[in-house]
């Protein structure tokens, strides 16, 4: 009897598990359609992306800021305020993120050809897939090593913003490599975290289904990322 009530502990464990995960692929996925679908309907048309995002004077409108800027804000507001809103709440933030997201990437349309842009899509759902599944299924524990990826992605966002200013190719190709690493480490940190989550019984249904939305955020920022810097390595400009 024991055995019969150990296995079905185990059992429906194991669904509760694929059930999170499942959630999460979800709403990544859901998040890549609404970004991508946007990006490719702004990006190649030229005429659409100026109507939005320059001025008469030629610049950028105010627009394009809030495009660009609006994003991290909203990472922010879904990150540390799931608790007090709601799933509904959530979930619409989640949708203005991806078409937001999507406005931004639109400008990559204006600057690679869609043949690289095709390509480096493709290995960077091979390198993600490969680090996802390496971070679900390693023992090792990740928390010192994604840990030491943060204090990275901060220098590198810090030279990043630096670079703007300086405008230097070799600076940016840096940056870009380094992304790629600390892209694809995250990745296999998030997932053994997430792993934990959906291991954890004591989170009841509703807190499951608000950390499977940002789990997806989470992994869908990583996606973006680790794409964005492959792009600037791989790309050929138009």
């Amino acid at each position: 009897m024991n055995t019969i009530f150990e296995n079905s502990q185990v059992q429906n464990s194991s669904e509760s598990v694929k059930t999170f995960f499942r959630s999460v692929y979800t709403y990544m996925f859901a998040a890549l359609a609404i970004s991508g679908l946007i990006a490719f309907r702004v990006g190649n048309d030229p005429e659409l992306f100026i109507s939005y995002f320059i001025s008469a004077t030629g610049g950028f409108n105010p627009l394009f800021y809030v495009v660009m800027f609006a994003p991290i804000g909203l990472t922010f507001v879904i990150q540390w305020g799931y608790n007090k809103l709601s799933m509904l709440s959530l979930t619409m933030l989640f949708v203005l993120y991806s078409g937001l997201m999507g406005l931004m990437l639109s400008s990559i349309f204006l600057v690679y050809d869609i043949q690289s842009i095709a390509n480096t899509f493709f290995v960077t759902a091979g390198a993600f897939g490969g680090m996802a599944i390496l971070g679900y299924t390693t023992n090792t524990d990740l928390s010192k090593f994604g840990s030491l990826l943060y204090m990275v992605f901060i220098g590198m966002f810090i030279a990043s913003i630096v670079n703007i200013f300086i405008g230097s190719d070799s600076m940016g190709f840096i940056i870009a490599c380094l992304g790629v690493f600390v892209f694809t480490g995250l990745t296999a940190y998030h997932m053994q975290e997430l792993k934990k989550l959906a291991q954890n019984a004591q989170l009841n249904d509703e807190q499951k289904n608000k950390m499977a939305l940002i789990g997806g955020l989470t992994l869908y920022i990583l996606f973006i990322n680790l794409f964005l810097s492959l792009l600037r390595i791989m790309g050929g400009r138009d």
